[in-house]
């Protein structure tokens, strides 16, 4: 048997799973607020401890994090959350634990997804053996890189979504402004991004919101989209516009920046939840909009993963193929 995880700012995600040679199989799996533990130690005691997963043996294990990873130890960015894989390997008698940035795990999974875990976007024309690439908004934005290499895909990780946010637009200058002056610069996850809508509605809503969305709130982000898609007010459409175009040309960069002449897959706990505002157009043409860069743009296949699970199956299976 093999665990596997996801940990992300909101919730850490463990599973276990039986290493099928096609496709690793869910046995069984649990989720914790990740800000109710400070280790992963601690969350895998809790996983533990539940009867299902205590009867099963553990060969391997695999972890992806949100955060950058150095070596076997990792931080996840917006939580203060440690992890430690030669703790984890010593504590749980664990003989082979795999840390890694959490876009890195999702990637894996690209490969094993079926047609009904995806939403294509565009069709575009995939190149045998072009590189892929994966772009993912949640609580943050991760960006992963799939190198094709003798016809074997390789994801590699970035910290892309910390990288500068360039404003595009004249309403874009006035995020831009706010954005520098609330945080001293402006990075792609400041927008594209759970922690990013609240600061386009503060943008967009000087006068009040007619939907009572409060951008402090906890569940501001989820408030906003709900409020936008239903139409209940107008500035938070503009909000979630401002978003969209944002996400499209950002996931058009990073088409870009790989080449993934193989395909552009949209991860991440936001895009399945706001698929309307996704297909109705305008992120393909910010997507689109590159210039002389467009005809390579325009042929890249963009698919949405619809599987809230994607990254938990990406690390069960690189913790399964015994190349990595």
């Amino acid at each position: 048997m093999i665990l596997a995880g996801d940990l992300g700012a909101t919730k850490a995600l463990l599973g276990l799973f039986d290493p099928t040679p096609a496709r690793p199989r869910a046995v069984y799996a649990r989720a914790f607020p990740t800000t109710d533990f400070d280790s992963l130690t601690s969350v895998i005691h809790a996983f533990a401890a539940d009867p299902e997963a205590r009867r099963m043996a553990v060969s391997a294990a695999c972890f992806g994090v949100a955060g950058p990873v150095l070596g076997a130890t990792a931080r996840l960015t917006n939580v203060p959350f440690t992890i430690d894989a030669i703790d984890v390997s010593r504590t749980f008698a664990v003989p082979h634990v795999r840390l890694m940035n959490d876009l890195e795990a999702m990637a894996y999974s690209v490969p094993v997804l079926e047609g009904s875990e995806l939403h294509v976007l565009q069709t575009g024309e995939a190149i045998r053996g072009g590189n892929l690439a994966l772009i993912a908004a949640g609580t943050g934005l991760g960006e992963a890189l799939i190198h094709n290499v003798g016809d074997r895909l390789r994801p590699s990780a970035t910290e892309a979504g910390h990288a500068d946010w360039a404003a595009r637009t004249e309403r874009d200058v006035d995020v831009l402004r706010f954005l520098v002056n609330r945080y001293g610069r402006a990075e792609v996850e400041h927008v594209v991004s759970g922690l990013g809508l609240p600061n386009l509605h503060r943008v967009t809503h000087p006068n009040g919101c007619d939907a009572g969305v409060d951008p402090d709130a906890a569940d501001a982000p989820a408030a906003l989209t709900s409020a936008a898609l239903a139409r209940r007010c107008a500035a938070c459409e503009e909000a979630l516009q401002i978003f969209v175009d944002a996400y499209g040309a950002e996931a058009g960069n990073l088409a870009l920046r790989s080449v993934a002449t193989g395909g552009l897959f949209v991860g991440g706990g936001i895009a399945p939840k706001i698929l309307p505002a996704l297909t109705d157009g305008r992120f393909l043409r910010a997507f689109r909009d590159k210039g002389a860069m467009r005809p390579l743009v325009e042929q890249t296949p963009v698919k949405i993963i619809l599987n809230a699970d994607a990254g938990l199956l990406g690390a069960a299976v690189a913790a399964a193929d015994p190349r990595q």
